[in-house]
């Protein structure tokens, strides 16, 4: 896990995640299955030029998916809150 660009798949840009953001100022990303919570903030800190507080993770289990006759899974994949130490923070202008 050394690129930034590689642990930060994409932001996560739901409802839930957008009142956290103006409430707690917590930023969601999608983030690698692989990347730990250190890997998370050194990556968060280097992009975007702000102090991270603190990092919480969860795994997202794929949903059952159907198509015709045939059942599947799509993929797992990781989510990251980060909480700012700064506090509210417009990041969707940077993003």
């Amino acid at each position: 896990m050394k690129s930034e660009h590689r642990i930060l798949r994409a932001p996560c840009l739901t409802e839930k995640a957008n009142i956290q953001q103006e409430v707690d100022g917590k930023i969601v990303f999608k983030v690698h299955r692989q990347a730990n919570k250190i890997d998370i903030k050194n990556a968060v800190e280097q992009m975007f030029d702000v102090k991270v507080k603190h990092v919480n993770t969860a795994n997202m289990h794929g949903k059952q998916k159907r198509v015709g006759k045939f059942t599947g899974f799509t993929n797992d994949w990781k989510k990251a809150y980060v909480t700012l130490s700064e506090g509210k923070v417009n990041f969707t202008d940077q993003l």
